[in-house]
Formats: structure tokens, sequence, C-alpha cells
């Protein structure tokens, strides 16, 4: 499957995208947009990414703000980096910034691609909004849109709403009433793949720090462990038949109140949106496997 990734780059994207390369997937290309970190730190992350662990990913810039509403970011949680570590962290590559192209390529991408043409997003969905408004014909050859967002319950960065929908609410709006093919993997689904201490894996050095550093975030807060996000995502996209989907139309409030960025969905059975409301048991475990040591640089035997 060859599919493109829309990604802010954190830890847990960069752990998404390792799991990509595990199960033998193809990246068309990877664009960079603004969310957990500034958008010039993601565009660092994903260049130290490709030099630690040889990811040759095609690059692209894209929004550095969100559509309508000021900046906000993970950074109290995550680190002026986007990423917490335990002391390692990516390599710093001296290397011009990658082209500020994001849509551009993206349609490009689609109007030349032939068969499935899949996209993966794991941040806020400005890039992807920004492809349907300046792009509709080409945004309309997404075959399937797979999105590491909102909350079919309670929020993470309010009491309401998930990061990535409040990051950018207005743009979450746009692609939820465009008619795109889009699975949602929310933060409900993501919160039932945890994994602790006892459960990491036998990892390179720089992935059991990051590693680590990700696992703080949640036993700081006094939590048994941490919930995976962005890989369970990734795992949605590759294998959709290890989740349960339901048909539901997609409301984003994008009210400026306390209601901003909460996602709603409500059953449809003719909706092209689909949200994941069940899980494999052994999700987590599928997950930690693509960090291994022995895993890392080529795909499972």
């Amino acid at each position: 499957m060859k599919l493109w990734v829309d990604t802010d780059f954190g830890f847990d994207d960069l752990w998404a995208l390792l799991l990509l390369r595990r199960a033998g997937h193809e990246l068309a290309g990877v664009s960079l947009v603004a969310g957990n970190t500034l958008l010039s730190q993601a565009a660092a992350n994903a260049l130290g990414a490709n030099a630690a662990y040889g990811l040759g990913m095609q690059l692209h810039c894209g929004a550095a703000s969100p559509l309508k509403r000021q900046d906000e970011r993970a950074d109290r949680v995550l680190g002026m980096t986007g990423m917490q570590s335990r002391g390692l962290h990516l390599p710093y590559v001296t290397q011009p910034a990658p082209p500020a192209n994001a849509v551009k390529a993206m349609a490009a991408w689609l109007m030349q691609e032939d068969g499935p043409r899949h996209l993966l997003a794991l941040g806020p969905l400005t890039n992807i909004a920004q492809l349907i408004m300046t792009h509709p014909k080409a945004a309309r050859r997404i075959t399937r849109l797979v999105w590491m967002g909102g909350s079919n319950g309670p929020g993470n960065h309010s009491p309401q709403a998930e990061f990535n929908a409040l990051a950018d609410p207005e743009a979450a709006s746009v692609v939820a009433n465009s008619g795109i093919a889009l699975d949602v993997i929310d933060l409900m689904i993501c919160r039932t793949a945890s994994f602790g201490p006892k459960d990491v894996p036998y990892c390179d050095p720089l992935t059991a720090d990051l590693l680590g550093g990700y696992l703080d975030i949640g036993l700081s807060r006094g939590r048994s462990g941490m919930a995976i996000y962005d890989p369970v995502a990734a795992l949605a996209m590759i294998d959709p038949g290890a989740f349960t989907f339901e048909n539901a139309r997609m409301a984003v409030s994008t009210v400026v109140d306390t209601s901003y960025g909460a996602t709603a969905f409500t059953p449809d059975a003719q909706s092209s949106t689909r949200l994941a409301v069940a899980a494999k048991n052994d999700t987590a475990h599928i997950c930690l496997r693509a960090l291994k040591k022995d895993g890392l640089h080529g795909i499972p035997t």
C-alpha cells in the first residue's frame, strides 16, 4: 500500500511511521503541520528522524498556524521539541528546511496516483482542509482518510475537546463536511491501548529513551502507564479489520466557548464517516512490537 502521511511529528507520530515501515508500506510523501509543536520544530524532528532511522521520507512543510484560531500547542505536556525524552534526542540536521509545498504536493500525488490513495492524518487537519478548499478535485480522489483525533466522550486538552480537534476546529469541521471517506480513531479508542514499564520492548538506545519519555507523561500524572495514540491510527490504516467501525456523522464545535473543538458523533448508516468503537485486545502489543530492535529496519518474518 502506498500512502501519504500528514503529521505534526511528535514521538508517537514517529512511532506510527516506524510501525508502517515494519509492516512494509511505502510512503508517497509526508506533509508537516503545526500542532504538537511549531512547524519549524516539526520539520527539525522529521529531518532528525530521517537521519536517525533511515526513513527516507519525502518531506513537505505545510500550515504553520490554524485556519482561524490562535496557535494551540502541547508544549506544556511534550516540551519545546514536541518529544519528551529521558536525555537523548533526535540528531540535529544542518540542511535546508523541507519545501513549503505540502498542499500542492498532496494534490499532485492524488491526481497522478493510480489505484487506492490513502491518507493518514496524525495531527490537526489544517493541511487537509486547505487541500479540500483549494484543490477540491484532488481531494475527492482520496480513497480513505484515517485521522487520529476527536473524542466520542470527554477531551484531553480541554474538558470537552481532544487536542488535534481543538488545535484547529475549523479545519476539522471542513473535513467532516467534505464527504471524504473518513475513519476517525478517536481519543476513546486510543485509550483502550496502553502500556506500562513492564511492557517496554527491547529497543535501540534512542528509541528506548524516547519511548521512556513518552511513558513518563502518564507516570508523572500518577497513572500506571500511557495510552498509545498515533500508532493505533497507523494500525487502523493498514489493518482496518482489527477494528469495529460504525458509520456516524461527525460535528465539530467552532463556537469559541467551553465546547470549542468538541466532536459529536451521531449514528448515520449513510454517512461517509466511520468511528472506531472497538479494537482487538492485542493492539498495544502490536504497536510496541514495531519498536523492537530487531524490527526497526525491516519487515518482520
